[in-house]
């Protein structure tokens, strides 16, 4: 068996349909060049290709997906190398920069045989993680497709039935298309009366947060739309978005009751339920992106680089330059930053961090990473020993308590 600095080390260029393998060995010279099938057979035939060349260490492009599994499963080592990373690398090896994928491949598999020692291998999350992740990523994918959605139907609507755009506060509310579904059209909206809008209102579950005789003014007093046979040729329109925004809204639903389940199952899930405002699908969501490997951030920081909390800084000379850190993980970044900007609304501590800044003259948006940042710490430490967040045990809280209380004797 070959130790570690005279094996060979492989790379895979994945792709949807084939995955270029390269291996190339302590030399540099490559020792197989391939494409395989990315399905079962071909993955199969990429192992044992690296199991047949006792190839140790593989570097990939993404975290994810059956290639990673398969390897993984067969033990070897998975090292993830981003394709912006991939995209500097190739001019190491020629000016024209180029883009293929069977250079890519080589371009994988050389760099973890010159740089290896500087990079981290894969720490795989675990199974459970894997599917809250999947769950939780879906369930995001189709709340933007519902706000889309949504915006397609409003910028329909102002124009063959503008007065129903802000009859109820939410257009893709449930009343809200249940209304559409009855009243697609100003003409059907016309047989409304007072007295028959609070009937539909009450036969419909309506909250009554607002009173029927202002959401019939806002209906008989809102901009004319269409009419006769043009508004009737317009309402096949408004009910497809209408029904695809129900359809939308059930599967979001039904996601969500798999995630409350899920993660009331997860061995972490009291770390993260136990922040501030974080609910059930917020502290599902930082849960999937942080992951439940621990070895992936042995430091606060490392955390908060990925996380895109930390600013990124550039010295040349006298030139010194602070700012924001665009090479992240953006799902990860958008969960803790969503966090964190909520959390000051429960959180003294953290309203006084957000304030402190905002007055200061920071945006909301640069305040709410500055108070992410402030979170990581507090999480990292929580996520490490595997403890819930206790603000009566938060030394950050402890502090600002203190200097309140002192404030208020003082006053």
């Amino acid at each position: 068996m070959q130790d570690d600095t005279t094996a060979p080390t492989g790379g895979v260029d994945w792709a949807t349909d084939t995955n270029e393998q390269c291996i190339v060995d302590a030399a540099g010279d490559v020792v197989l060049r391939r494409n395989t099938t990315h399905d079962a057979a071909g993955i199969r035939r990429l192992v044992e290709g690296f199991l047949r060349h006792e190839v140790r260490q593989v570097a990939i492009e993404r975290p994810d997906g059956p290639v990673v599994d398969a390897l993984l499963a067969a033990d070897l080592e998975v090292v993830v190398i981003t394709p912006r990373q991939v995209k500097h690398l190739r001019a190491r090896y020629g000016a024209a920069g180029n883009k293929d994928d069977r250079f890519d491949a080589y371009v994988l598999a050389d760099v973890l045989r010159t740089d290896g020692q500087r990079l981290t291998p894969l720490t795989p999350d675990s199974a459970q993680t894997l599917a809250l992740r999947s769950a939780v990523r879906a369930r995001t994918d189709l709340v933007e497709a519902r706000v889309a959605l949504c915006n397609q139907l409003r910028a329909h609507l102002r124009v063959v039935f503008p007065a129903v755009v802000g009859l109820f506060a939410d257009l893709d509310s449930p009343i809200s298309l249940i209304f559409l579904t009855r009243f697609p059209t100003a003409d059907k909206a016309a047989w409304l009366s007072q007295r028959r809008l609070g009937a539909w209102l009450a036969a419909n579950g309506y909250c009554g947060r607002t009173p029927t005789k202002v959401l019939l003014e806002r209906l008989t007093t809102g901009p004319d739309g269409l009419t006769g046979d043009p508004a009737a040729a317009a309402a096949h329109t408004t009910l497809a978005y209408v029904e695809t925004l129900k359809a939308i809204r059930g599967q979001i639903t039904t996601l969500e009751a798999q995630i409350r389940e899920q993660l009331a199952l997860h061995p972490d899930s009291h770390i993260f339920t136990s922040l501030p405002r974080s609910g059930q699908v917020r502290a599902a969501k930082l849960l999937v992106e942080v992951g439940d490997a621990r070895g992936r951030f042995p430091t606060e920081a490392s955390l908060a680089a990925l996380a895109g909390a930390a600013p990124s800084t550039r010295q040349s000379g006298r030139h010194h330059v602070v700012t924001f850190r665009w090479a992240c993980d953006k799902k990860l970044r958008d969960a803790v930053i969503d966090f964190a900007a909520d959390s000051r609304r429960a959180s003294p501590w953290a309203a006084a961090i957000y304030d402190r800044h905002t007055t200061a003259g920071k945006t909301h948006q640069h305040a709410s990473r500055i108070l992410a940042r402030a979170w990581l710490r507090v999480i990292w430490r929580c996520w490490q020993d595997g403890v819930a967040y206790d603000p009566t045990k938060h030394g950050g809280a402890h502090q600002f308590l203190a200097q309140n209380e002192d404030a208020s004797l003082a006053a």
